[in-house]
């Protein structure tokens, strides 16, 4: 009798473990369910041969789920897709955001998105051959006279919107200083990107070739006399 009695107190004891455990557990996922705000990068799916002018490059996405995940979310757990493949280039078009357009892990919803349109301006890509121009800053040593610059290739090649390229005129490059130089030199520098949305595709550098003379080589009779012309560097 005492045996059975005690079998059935550990019955009832275990139960109890067991209610409070469910208990207990069940109101801890209750209580850990919350809300975050996150900036969602976008990223757009364009159709081929063309490139979106001024994009919206982030979202802010209101998320709910389990209190550990949302706290070990980053910018880069969620995007936001968005489907842009049938729109017409030259015109603005503004695509809607949905919940389905983010993606988040699993056991997190999506709240809101703000904002919830985006606009969307699509434009053909071009290429075009544009003369590069070097940039030439500083002075020269005392008595030195910078004579025509030169580009070697003179003409590079930029990749971008239409309405942006076809308003461009020339490439700069980055600085050459001429401070210091009493004799011709070169320079590899790079070309620069006139655009955010225009890339140098092709060189992505060029020689400059800086040719200088001194006034008083003329009048001593040319090169021979006075401070002598050096060629550019090999």
């Amino acid at each position: 009798m005492t045996e059975s009695v005690g079998r059935w107190g550990l019955r009832l004891l275990a139960l109890a473990c067991a209610l409070v455990v469910w208990f207990f557990t069940s109101v801890e996922k209750r209580e850990r369910i919350s809300e975050r705000v996150l900036d969602a990068p976008v990223t757009y799916n364009l159709p081929r041969g063309a490139v979106l002018l001024e994009p919206i490059q982030t979202v802010k996405v209101r998320l709910r789920g389990p209190d550990r995940k949302l706290r070990s979310l980053t910018p880069f757990s969620i995007s936001v897709v968005l489907d842009v493949s049938g729109a017409p280039p030259g015109r603005v078009e503004v695509v809607h955001l949905s919940q389905t357009d983010v993606q988040r892990p699993d056991e997190i919803d999506v709240v809101s998105v703000e904002p919830n349109e985006v606009p969307v301006r699509l434009d053909l890509e071009v290429s075009r051959s544009l003369p590069v121009v070097p940039r030439i800053v500083g002075e020269p040593a005392a008595g030195a006279v910078p004579g025509q610059v030169r580009s070697v290739p003179p003409v590079a090649v930029v990749r971008g919107p239409r309405t942006l390229v076809a308003h461009l005129d020339s490439l700069a490059t980055s600085p050459v200083s001429l401070d210091g130089h009493a004799f011709s030199f070169e320079q590899t520098v790079s070309v620069l990107p006139p655009d955010p949305l225009v890339r140098v595709v092709q060189p992505a550098a060029v020689t400059v070739q800086v040719p200088m003379h001194n006034p008083d080589d003329s009048e001593d009779g040319g090169p021979g006399r006075g401070r002598p012309e050096r060629g550019p560097a090999p």
